[in-house]
């Protein structure tokens, strides 16, 4: 059985799904691996280390889908790659159902097994398969970073001869996987942290971490059973407000990361509020690409607001590839390793598993 790959539009995406350590894992799994020439060279993986692990590589992209009876990537192919998948073909990657529905659906009508990893159960089985969890620690960390570079003061409190420099003060609005990792990085920087979530079963991992959790009464309720914070209500959107809107006047640097899986990200910062925040503040929204966290977020866009820059990619883990890559990858060959039956060399769809049964688009 063959597993195989391709570029992805480097323009938009420079993360790959099989690197050279993965690659030969699969080997080891009883795949055979197949790429298509400088697969990997943009992030230092040339042709030649994959060659030395027996990987198969084609000058044609085009080739790598036909010959593949297991296709693996990060976004759905273009529409031409997409006419190349036969029948019973499988993919597996982050395709996006819930923006990509007519593509997705024209796939499952030619009988195209198909498996989105964002929609993973949070058991504890599928801990090691969590491309979310891996790729959002990444991004929590490099919007700190990035931020922490477009403002003009130092960090941490420096006591001089000459005065003090009061530490900065950050506000994560989102204690999710990439909201902690933003909460951490700072606080390993000097800052001093505020943190806020709609689910009260954040706060002790937001203090764990040295940071102050700011909530509004009625957050213990807004916690769905998948873990994910829910929608909230008129009133509670009002009551967050403006405990956000009087904690923002003191800030300093606002990392966005609230997002609702299938949604479009909740609105949090409106203009009037940025307005209330001191000249030369930053605000980094990672929740750009599904429609951002503040009023004025514009992808791949500063957009400077009454002295206040708003930072907002479309995906800022394209300046982390290397790191990235790495850990996809890896994700991946564990979601496959449980697909994969290795006795008999075939894929087994078996829909008892809820890790399967949650992926496979139906």
């Amino acid at each position: 059985m063959k597993i195989g790959s391709i570029s992805e539009n480097l323009n938009s995406e420079k993360r790959i799904s099989i690197t050279p350590e993965v690659a030969n894992k699969y080997i080891n799994l009883g795949l055979e691996v197949c790429l298509n020439s400088n697969y990997g060279s943009h992030l230092g993986f040339d042709d030649r280390k994959y060659k030395e692990l027996k990987v198969e590589i084609l000058n044609d992209s085009k080739d790598v889908i036909k010959k593949s009876d297991l296709i693996v990537q990060l976004d759905l192919l273009d529409d031409d790659k997409n006419n190349l998948i036969k029948e019973n073909q499988t993919l597996v990657g982050v395709f996006n159902p819930y923006g990509n529905k007519e593509k997705i659906d024209d796939l499952l009508k030619r009988k195209i097994n198909i498996f989105s990893l964002e929609l993973l159960p949070r058991i504890t089985r599928a801990q090691s398969m969590d491309i979310l969890s891996s790729q959002a620690n990444l991004a929590g960390y490099k919007a700190v970073i990035d931020s922490f570079a477009k403002f003009e003061k130092a960090i941490p409190m420096m006591m001089t001869a000459a005065g003090t420099i009061t530490a900065a003060k950050v506000l994560v609005v989102g204690a999710g996987v990439a909201g902690l990792q933003a909460i951490a990085t700072a606080k390993r920087m000097g800052a001093i942290v505020f943190a806020t979530d709609v689910r009260m079963s954040s706060k002790e991992q937001v203090e764990s971490l040295g940071g102050k959790f700011l909530t509004v009464e009625g957050s213990e309720n807004l916690e769905a059973e998948s873990g994910y914070a829910k929608e909230v209500s008129e009133d509670f959107k009002k009551k967050q407000e403006e405990l956000i809107s009087e904690t923002l006047k003191k800030i300093d640097i606002v990392i966005c990361t609230a997002l609702i899986p299938g949604k479009k990200a909740p609105l949090i910062i409106k203009d009037h509020m940025i307005k209330n925040m001191q000249v030369g503040s930053i605000i980094y929204d990672l929740a750009a690409a599904q429609g951002g966290n503040t009023a004025s977020t514009e992808i791949d866009k500063t957009v400077d607001k009454n002295g206040v820059k708003i930072l907002g990619e479309r995906n800022i883990l394209n300046k982390l590839p290397v790191s990235a890559s790495n850990l996809y990858a890896k994700n991946l060959f564990n979601f496959i390793s449980n697909l994969y039956d290795k006795d008999n060399k075939r894929l087994k769809i078996n829909l008892k598993d809820e890790i399967i049964n949650k992926t496979l688009l139906k």
